[in-house]
């Protein structure tokens, strides 16, 4: 029986943003290479004096400051200060070490005159490329509110002030009538609880925060398990209780405190490294397999009429509808609105097809999926659109396991939960190992995730 393991490392503090990763090298970057092309410039050498230079200004400017949330004027303004409060210190550094004659005054000036400038067209030119990326309308996150007093006004407010997470406020939820609820919420109040869900699938909603009193946790506890069901991430503001927890982590929101208690282990930074690994992961293999992929696509053709390539539909990240490619493996090709799952000695098997599917190489066509972004390499398994819509309404938080993009393999298939799930135990058991890997992802958990797999894949008695 599957040991429930949501109490372990159930709060995170939230990873880095992109922005402020960028912002943290940007500053001293900039810096230290304008002194090194000034000193190239001049043909004066890197000896040990100007490294000595490159190190303390990296020092003391490390990490540098996010100013693309600030305003334009204030950033450049912020800029020159900081870069003459730097100057006023290596100056008086080398006036204490008698130093000055080791550098060329050609060097410090242009040094002085081009840093803050060329600081001030990064910043401008980060601005640019957030306010570009913020007006794609793929880009923007619908976003509403759960409680229609003060709280929640303030949590309304703080959503329009974040420029780099592309919100878009849709409006309140509310059981109370409107003399109960802030003035400002009056107007712009949707319905109450028990629209929510239903509110939240048809228009998309990606975000909810709840802002209700804790006295109304009942209430709360219903509405969770109903928003469970969609792949809306949901935060609770400001407090928590007893409930299953995916990537809880304390978040400040211009000045309010937000406690994720339903996200996606991949933003900010983390988005990006799982990306990364994707596809240098996902190239290498191709390269490496692109013979058997070739003898395997022979196979399947002279084992029976039909495509190489199956392309059935599976629900991806937030529960989009994808296309995942399979080298086909059987004589039917079942893609409606009912879909049988494969049984051991499954007519519809062909000789090759069996052997390929005890093996998993009819899944290594998945590679190139992962290379489109519609799947990672390491991630829960896709089922069936038909399948989907069966299990959404037997199993609690299934639809939380889409939060991610699906994956080649897993961490519910490298213990033990693989093949047919004839019953809901079985398919209970493998997501809740697929929400284990959303609370506990690391890059370290992939790669065990990937070696452990091919273990499996050759010496697993329930695939076929």
């Amino acid at each position: 029986m599957y040991e429930d393991r949501s109490y372990k490392r159930t709060f995170y503090s939230a990873p880095q943003s992109v922005t402020s990763l960028v912002a943290a090298f940007l500053e001293p970057t900039i810096i230290v290479l304008v002194f090194v092309l000034a000193n190239q410039w001049m043909d004066e050498p890197m000896a040990r004096p100007q490294l000595t230079v490159c190190l303390l200004v990296f020092a003391l400017t490390f990490p540098g400051r996010n100013r693309f949330r600030e305003s334009l004027l204030g950033a450049w303004v912020d800029i020159f200060i900081s870069w003459l409060v730097l100057l006023t210190i290596l100056a008086l550094c080398a006036y204490a070490t008698r130093s000055l004659k080791y550098f060329e005054e050609g060097v410090l000036i242009v040094w002085a005159i081009a840093t803050p400038l060329l600081q001030c067209i990064a910043v401008w030119v980060g601005k640019k490329v957030l306010q570009v990326q913020a007006s794609r309308p793929e880009s923007r996150r619908g976003a509403v509110v759960i409680g229609g007093g003060e709280l929640g006004v303030k949590v309304a407010r703080a959503l329009a002030g974040v420029e780099d997470r592309n919100i878009d406020f849709l409006g309140y939820f509310d059981d109370r009538v409107d003399d109960r609820l802030h003035e400002s919420a009056t107007a712009n109040c949707l319905g109450g609880l028990k629209d929510v869900a239903s509110f939240v699938r048809q228009h998309g909603v990606q975000e909810v925060f709840i802002t209700l009193p804790l006295g109304s946790q009942p209430r709360i506890v219903d509405l969770l398990d109903q928003l469970q069901e969609t792949t809306a991430s949901l935060f609770f503001v400001p407090d928590v209780f007893g409930i299953g927890i995916i990537q809880g982590r304390l978040q400040d929101m211009n000045g309010v405190p937000v406690v994720g208690i339903c996200e996606t282990p991949f933003t900010g930074t983390n988005d990006l490294v799982k990306r990364i690994s994707d596809v240098v992961l996902a190239s290498c293999i191709l390269v490496l397999i692109a013979p058997v992929m070739l003898a395997l696509a022979i196979g399947v053709k002279l084992s029976s009429p039909g495509p190489i390539i199956f392309k059935q539909r599976r629900n991806g990240l937030d529960g989009d509808e994808i296309i995942v490619y399979k080298f086909r493996s059987m004589t039917a090709m079942d893609n409606g609105p009912v879909v049988l799952q494969a049984k051991p000695n499954d007519p519809r098997l062909t000789p090759f097809g069996a052997f390929i599917r005890r093996t998993s190489l009819d899944e290594l066509p998945q590679f190139i999926n992962v290379l489109q972004g519609r799947m990672s390499i390491v991630g829960p398994r896709p089922h069936a659109v038909a399948h989907n819509e069966e299990y959404r309404q037997l199993i609690k938080a299934y639809m939380v396991r889409h939060k991610v993009k699906p994956g080649i393999t897993g961490w519910a298939q490298v213990n033990g939960h693989r093949g047919e799930t004839e019953t809901i135990e079985k398919m209970q058991a493998r997501v809740e190992y697929d929400l284990e890997y959303l609370r506990n992802w690391s890059l370290a958990l992939d790669l065990q995730i990937i070696i452990r797999t091919v273990r499996v894949a050759f010496f697993n008695s329930k695939a076929y």
